[in-house]
Formats: C-alpha cells, sequence, structure tokens
C-alpha cells in the first residue's frame, strides 16, 4: 500500500504566467490601497490633537489628504492600464479569465467554491493562472475600483482647479448630494479591506495545498504546474520557451 501511494508522480512544468506589467500593477494597487484606507480614516474621523505649535505650521490634514489625492491619481491610472492590459497581455490577463462565457466556467466555480468555502471533500481544481472563483471575484473588484474612482473624484471635483476630476462632477448630482456619495465611497473601501484579507488567506492556503509557488509567482511570475493540467487549459503541444522541471515525489 505504501508502494502504491507513490506510483503517481507529477510531471511538473515551470510556466511564466504573470507578466511584469501585471506583477508591477498589483503591487502598485496594494501600496496605494493602503495609503487610500489609512488616509481615508483619518480623513472621515480626523483624533482631536492638541499641540502648542502654531496651527499654520501644523498642517497636519492638508497633508493626509495630499496623500490621499495624491494615491488616488496613482491609483485611477493604475486602473485604466489594467483595463488596457486586459486586451493586450497573455491568455491569465485577459478578461476571459473574469467573466463568464460558459457553463464550463460555472461547473469550476462551483468546483472550487465547495472545496475553499464549504471545504467539502471533492478534487481540488487545478488551473494555471485565476481559477474560476478568484477571476469572477477579481470581475467584482473592478467594478468597485470603478465606484471608487467615480465617487472619490466626484467628491473631489468641486475643490479641484483641474480638469480631470472636474469630469465627474456630475456624480455627486446623480446620487443626490456629497453625503450619499461619500458614504457609497466608504461602503466601497470596505469591501475591499474585507476582499483584502480574503484574498491574502486564500493565497496562502492555495500556496499549502497545491505547492505551486503562488505566493513567489507574484514576484518573479512563474508557477509550477501539473503537465496534465497545463495541457488541458492551452490545448497545446509543450512550448520550449516555458522550462519544464523535474518530477516531485
Amino acid at each position: 500500500m505504501a508502494f502504491k501511494k507513490y506510483l503517481h508522480v507529477h510531471r511538473l512544468r515551470r510556466v511564466y504566467v504573470w507578466e511584469l506589467p501585471v506583477r508591477i500593477y498589483h503591487w502598485v494597487n496594494a501600496a496605494v490601497m493602503v495609503a487610500l484606507i489609512v488616509t481615508g480614516f483619518y480623513i472621515a474621523n480626523p483624533p482631536a490633537l492638541t499641540s502648542s505649535k502654531e496651527a499654520s505650521l501644523q498642517f497636519l490634514m492638508g497633508k493626509i489628504r495630499f496623500i490621499h489625492f495624491v494615491a488616488a491619481y496613482i491609483f485611477f491610472f493604475n486602473f485604466l492600464f489594467r483595463l488596457y492590459w486586459g486586451f493586450n497581455g497573455n491568455k491569465w490577463a485577459t478578461w476571459k479569465q473574469f467573466i463568464p462565457t460558459n457553463r464550463r466556467f460555472f461547473k469550476e466555480m462551483w468546483q472550487v467554491f465547495r472545496i475553499d468555502i464549504l471545504m467539502m471533500k471533492g478534487k481540488e481544481h487545478m488551473s494555471v493562472g485565476h481559477n474560476a472563483m478568484a477571476g469572477f471575484i477579481y470581475f467584482f473588484t473592478f467594478i468597485a475600483f470603478g465606484i471608487q474612482c467615480l465617487t472619490g473624484f466626484g467628491l473631489y471635483a468641486s475643490m479641484s482647479n483641474w480638469w480631470l476630476p472636474r469630469l465627474f462632477a456630475w456624480v455627486p448630482a446623480l446620487l443626490g448630494g456629497d453625503i450619499l456619495t461619500r458614504q457609497v465611497h466608504h461602503w466601497t473601501m470596505w469591501f475591499f479591506i474585507l476582499f483584502a484579507m480574503i484574498h491574502v488567506y486564500l493565497v496562502f492556503y492555495h500556496d499549502y495545498v497545491e505547492g505551486r509557488g503562488e505566493i513567489s509567482s507574484m514576484g518573479g511570475g512563474w508557477k509550477f504546474i501539473e503537465e496534465e493540467a497545463f495541457q488541458k487549459e492551452t490545448q497545446t503541444a509543450p512550448d520550449r520557451s516555458e522550462l519544464p522541471v523535474k518530477p516531485l515525489h
């Protein structure tokens, strides 16, 4: 019995999944989101700080708002770049990875949901890039990105002299004023906080369960993929540009 356990050996191949633009987008987005959340909390509910220094020399709120606005511009243009790369990246960066287009996509979503969320026994789904459930959730994050950009620049439009924020002056009017616009902006922020917590957990979980280098792949771009899983997803002959590695026992 012990001998039979080791008869099935997976042949792994080293596949370049996450291109450099995707990795840069990911880490820039992570950094500016942290900056936006921290400064956003301060702007929404500033603490009462007392000091003997001259008020004009302090201007802490102004500095916090400046950081928030700079991070917002970086977030916005980084988001626009990701929209562009969804049409020009490799197959694991395109919109087909995020938008359900066939029954197979929904079937895979249910399979991942049973294993990851319901913790039911079953065969772990092995995707090369994002699995269907992760891709579908990322699709909602792109929608949330758009909501944050609309509401954020909508709130900033009335106090900015630049033409770009003023393009969003219609958003508060559409939502009935700044109060609801600010609330939507705040609620969407909590979506990102919850998403980040679940995202980090699942990345570590899949890295442990699958052993494919999930965490390090967003640093170097490479993942270790089972040969049969790679051939099934790509439906192509082996490519010499993607380096196979020795089977692991």
